[in-house]
């Protein structure tokens, strides 16, 4: 894969505020990347750096190997963004709004009907597409606003908060629209503050917390910065089995009482396979076992030390 976004040391201050204190990253082409951070993180900050809407104070970034600047135009039409503030004109109808935003990028005449058809067909919203975007549920809208995002055919789609205030059935409508976007070839940069969207739908994450990147790393690697836990019940000799797996690698036994182990793991997956082996080589029977793995939440919280932000 090719690098799409890189992102070199970028510095954004306001005054005395330090608003981003010298992130850096990378986005490789076709990825569903995921960008966490706390209110206050600096989340929205770079994201308007990144889509020329604003100047770094210092650092500097790359789009398909050309810098990154507001002040070139030719770079526009290669980015799109989906605010968490919907970007809608609710007077106009969803027909009229997504002509209006694809002349904006240049499109015209059937080249814009035919996109326009596409895009309400791709959101569900054909059936409304003359209906004036106000009469429409917050769901409708959302849907709406990602496929303003996209009307110019982006190559690559920043997310900021898409699911806010939606109803299940439309967070799942957008999740599909927002998987087939990327299956396409759209590379996408996702930010929530909804935890399990991004364990769902982005395998590589950053998490970024007072300005800076904390930590970036394919999900399943964050996770691990975690141990699972697993409580095991025998009919059989616990000791024996204790110091068995407390041998293993990763595993910490954490408490045995009567018939019933508890452990820790940094690989629950790993360690229930291996516990499998030695009950069956120590003929001892299995009367219970239930694990439970850390979650994309559990590791923010834990990074970001789990503090209530109110800015």
């Amino acid at each position: 894969m090719s690098t799409v976004l890189e992102v070199n040391g970028i510095q954004k201050t306001y005054g005395a505020i330090e608003a981003l204190r010298g992130i850096s990253l990378q986005v490789e082409e076709g990825e569903m990347f995921g960008l966490l951070g706390p209110n206050g993180a600096g989340k929205t900050t770079l994201l308007s750096i990144l889509a020329c809407l604003l100047d770094p104070t210092s650092g500097s970034a790359r789009l398909f190997g050309r810098p990154l600047d507001r002040r070139d135009h030719t770079l526009r039409p290669l980015i799109g963004l989906a605010t968490q503030d919907l970007a809608l004109y609710e007077e106009l109808t969803a027909r009229e709004n997504l002509a209006f935003f694809g002349k904006l990028y240049g499109q015209r005449g059937k080249e814009l009907q035919t996109r326009v058809d596409e895009i309400l067909e791709f959101t569900a919203l054909r059936d409304r597409a003359d209906d004036r975007v106000g009469t429409f549920s917050g769901g409708m809208k959302r849907r709406l606003n990602l496929g303003v995002a996209v009307v110019h055919r982006p190559r690559l789609l920043f997310l900021d908060e898409p699911t806010t205030g939606v109803d299940p059935q439309s967070r799942h409508h957008l999740f599909e629209e927002i998987r087939s976007l990327n299956a396409s070839g759209t590379t996408v940069v996702y930010t929530s503050h909804y935890m399990e969207e991004v364990q769902s739908l982005c395998p590589r994450i950053a998490i970024v917390d007072h300005g800076r990147v904390i930590a970036s790393d394919q999900r399943e690697n964050l996770l691990r910065l975690l141990p699972g836990s697993l409580t095991v019940r025998v009919n059989g000799p616990t000791a024996t089995l204790a110091e068995r797996l407390g041998k293993l690698e990763g595993v910490k036994v954490v408490s045995s009482e009567g018939d019933a182990l508890r452990l820790s793991s940094t690989d629950v997956k790993a360690t229930t396979l291996r516990l499998i082996a030695i009950l069956r080589e120590l003929d001892i029977e299995l009367l219970d076992l239930e694990s439970s793995e850390p979650n994309l939440e559990q590791v923010f919280l834990h990074l970001t030390n789990a503090a209530v932000r109110d800015t």
